[in-house]
């Protein structure tokens, strides 16, 4: 059928740590479809979505936090995600979990001691080193949550709107920040009457840009559904980019567009709910048409959003576009460091871990209240173990197979 190249390799050594074997033929569909017949017909069987990976995280091979590190490696969609995934599956995040968790045990250890040993008059250790040992170990969750923001954007990107009258010059920004002729342009107001999209790399963070149509009254059925296509952009967007003509004066148009993203940014904030991966109320005012005389002060720009950056560009002459991506970047991380401005930094960037050091958190925290208040060492210890298994849910030394079957569910078939 085929001439192949066949590898053998002995476990402990392979990826999931048994006897692999591996046959690499030339790649033809047809080639492929016999030799996976033939296997099958010898009783080999198709693997299931991320069972290499199982098999290596059951045999020891990687934890789960590094398992997981493994999808995120293959769905990385820039180079800084890329590097982010491939850390953690080095076992950085893991190892701090681990030492948090070593802090806990010492504590739950003494603990311990005393309720087994109670009858033998063994006496209770003094709290003041048990609560020092406490708050080093809630320091050491609170640093890694420090870096849960940024770390996710890092991972799940952001979706960036531009918004602005009619030729306001949104199309040709999106051109430029691509640098290639994506959205069509024209003199005439009104050229874009769809929901244009494309994917960026914005300082590391993936982001997905989207050039909406020009939000004004029309009376034109076609242009006023891309009009509200354009708002629902604007509602499922992290980040917002108000696009001013600053050829021409402020118009009503631009008040009125204003208005929307300020109710918008009032609704994120009273929901007390963060949009998608970034801040749900960021926006940035960006002055267009630079190379052009300005009849729009960028003080006069910012007034129409207060208190968010305002950056001057001409899309048509290339100038401020590093300086927009660089706002458009800190916006979105609502002004944290980048989570990969720190090369080898220990970062969290799974919703799922953020969620379990959340929980091992707050259960150190009642722990420690406990503690504090001489109450009995079972009350402290049963916190202390929620925010053991807590932990363990991140590195997999506490976990369920409906936990596993969830994450290696969203594997791809051979990894």
């Amino acid at each position: 059928m085929d001439e192949v190249l066949l590898a053998y390799m002995r476990a402990p050594r392979s990826y999931t740590g048994e006897d692999v074997v591996e046959l690499h033929c030339h790649g033809s569909r047809a080639g492929l479809r016999e030799m996976l017949r033939l296997a099958v017909h010898a009783g080999a069987r198709p693997a299931e979505r991320g069972e290499f990976t199982l098999r290596a995280f059951l045999a020891g091979r990687l934890d789960l936090a590094q398992a997981e590190a493994v999808v995120d490696a293959v769905q990385a969609r820039t180079p800084a995600a890329l590097s982010l995934a491939v850390e953690q599956l080095g076992g950085g995040l893991s190892a701090a979990v681990r030492a948090v968790r070593r802090e806990l045990l010492e504590v739950l250890a003494q603990l311990e001691a005393t309720i087994d040993f109670s009858e033998d008059d063994v006496p209770d250790p003094p709290p003041e080193p048990l609560l020092e040992q406490l708050a080093r170990g809630r320091a050491q969750i609170d640093g890694l949550l420090a870096t849960a923001r940024a770390g996710q954007i890092m991972r799940e990107g952001v979706r960036i709107a531009l918004v602005g009258r009619p030729n306001a010059g949104k199309s040709s920004l999106l051109n430029a920040l691509l640098q290639s002729e994506r959205a069509i342009v024209t003199p005439i107001a009104g050229t874009t009457r769809d929901v244009i999209e494309e994917a960026i790399d914005l300082e590391g963070i993936p982001a997905v840009i989207a050039d909406t149509a020009g939000i004004s009254e029309s009376h034109d059925p076609i242009e006023r559904l891309g009009v509200a296509r354009s708002r629902a952009a604007v509602t499922a967007a992290d980040v917002v980019a108000l696009i001013v003509d600053g050829s021409v004066p402020l118009a009503a148009g631009d008040s009125a567009l204003a208005s929307e993203v300020r109710r918008r940014s009032t609704r994120d904030m009273d929901g007390g709910e963060e949009a998608g991966a970034a801040n749900g109320g960021a926006a940035i005012v960006v002055l267009n048409k630079s190379d052009l005389p300005l009849c729009v002060s960028p003080t006069e720009a910012g007034s129409l959003l207060p208190g968010a950056a305002v950056v001057a560009v001409s899309a048509l002459a290339g100038s401020g576009l590093d300086d927009l991506r660089h706002a458009l970047a800190r916006t979105a991380l609502a002004g944290q460091p980048a989570a990969h401005a720190t090369h080898g930094a220990t970062v969290v960037a799974s919703a799922r871990h953020r969620d379990a050091l959340e929980r091992a958190r707050h259960a150190v925290a009642d722990a420690a209240a406990a503690l504090a208040e001489r109450r009995v060492a079972d009350v402290v210890c049963t916190d202390l173990r929620v925010a053991l298994n807590a932990l363990g849910e991140v590195t997999g030394d506490s976990v369920t197979e409906a936990l596993l079957s969830e994450i290696f569910g969203r594997f791809c078939i051979g990894k």
